[in-house]
């Protein structure tokens, strides 16, 4: 699978070195060249500096091609863009998107996106416990 990650912070960095693992075709956007040494020496696929939402940069990357892409960063609003560009936009298959507020998931879901609020899959297990 041809797969997209926007945002190289630890949750992005992780999920592109346990897919490249397994063998998909990954490309990791981040607006700093230095957050992909969290991605280590021995990983395969491709870096890019940029926006997640930079139309240029995503048909460079082949979002044409792409099977899925994630909105990882840490903003919520980038999120959102990077999101519906490449749902609305290139009709990629699989978008996910990262969501920090949980006031704003309802916003996401109406818009037909997957979304992974860590705040809400962490209470939710502390209530769990």
């Amino acid at each position: 699978m041809h797969i997209i990650i926007v945002g190289c912070g630890r949750v992005g960095a992780e999920l592109a070195k346990i897919l490249a693992n397994e063998g998909h075709n990954l490309v990791v956007i981040d607006k700093s060249q230095d957050a992909f040494v969290r991605l280590g020496s021995t990983f395969n696929g491709l870096t890019m500096t940029g926006s997640g939402f930079d139309l240029n940069l995503l048909r460079q990357v082949g979002i044409e091609k792409a099977d899925a892409f994630c909105a990882l960063t840490n903003g919520d609003n980038t999120n959102l863009i990077s999101a519906q560009v490449a749902k609305k936009i290139y009709k990629v298959p699989k978008v996910i998107a990262r969501v920090y507020d949980p006031q704003r998931a309802h916003i996401y879901a109406a818009l037909g996106l997957d979304i992974i609020s860590g705040t809400t899959l962490f209470a939710s297990m502390l209530r769990d416990k």
